[in-house]
C-alpha cells in the first residue's frame, strides 16, 4: 500500500487512460487532490486500491460518431429543405409586393380620373345652370340651343373617355 503523488497526465499513463478520463476518476473516488509549485493538480492515490480497467477506445465511439454524423447530415438536410422553402416564400412575397404596388399605382390613377371627371362634371352643370338661366333671360335663343349642343357634346365625349379609361 504505497500511496503516491501523481499528476493527472501521470495517473493517466499508469492506467492507460487519458488525463481527463483520469481527472474524472480522481473526481468520482474522490481522492485528495493538492497543488503543484508550477500550479498542476496533484493527487495522492493508492494503485493498488484502484481497480479500473479502461473501455477499448474507438468501438463505443465510433458507434457514437456514426450515430452523430448521422443526426447532422439529417439537419443539414433539414436546413436546406428550410432554405428552400424559404426562398420560395420570400419569391412570393416579392411577387405579391409588386403587384400590391402596381394596383395601388392604378387606384391612385382612378381616383385622379374620378376627382377630374368630378371637376368637369360641376362645371359643365354650371355652364348647363347659367345657359338654362339665360334661355329664360335672353332672347338668342339660337345661341343658348347651340351652347347647350356643344356641353351635350363635351359630356357624352367625357363620358367616351371614362368608359375606356
Amino acid at each position: 500500500m504505497s500511496v503516491e503523488i501523481l499528476t493527472y497526465g501521470a495517473l493517466g499513463a499508469r492506467l492507460n487512460i487519458s488525463p481527463v478520463a483520469a481527472r474524472s476518476l480522481a473526481r468520482r473516488l474522490r481522492l485528495p487532490r493538492s497543488l503543484s509549485e508550477d500550479g498542476k493538480a496533484l493527487v495522492s492515490v493508492d494503485l493498488a486500491e484502484i481497480r479500473h480497467t479502461p473501455q477499448p477506445v474507438g468501438r463505443r465511439q465510433a458507434g457514437e460518431v456514426a450515430q452523430w454524423t448521422a443526426k447532422l447530415a439529417a439537419l443539414e438536410a433539414e436546413i436546406a429543405q428550410l432554405e428552400a422553402r424559404a426562398a420560395g416564400h420570400r419569391a412570393d412575397f416579392e411577387h405579391e409586393r409588386a403587384r400590391a404596388d402596381r394596383l395601388m399605382d392604378e387606384l391612385l390613377q382612378a381616383r385622379a380620373e374620378i376627382t377630374a371627371a368630378r371637376e368637369a362634371a360641376a362645371r359643365l352643370e354650371g355652364e348647363v345652370a347659367v345657359l338654362r338661366t339665360r334661355a329664360r333671360t335672353d332672347s338668342s335663343i339660337d345661341k343658348t340651343e347651340r351652347r347647350l349642343g356643344q356641353l351635350a357634346a363635351t359630356l357624352v365625349e367625357s363620358d367616351r373617355k371614362a368608359a375606356r379609361g
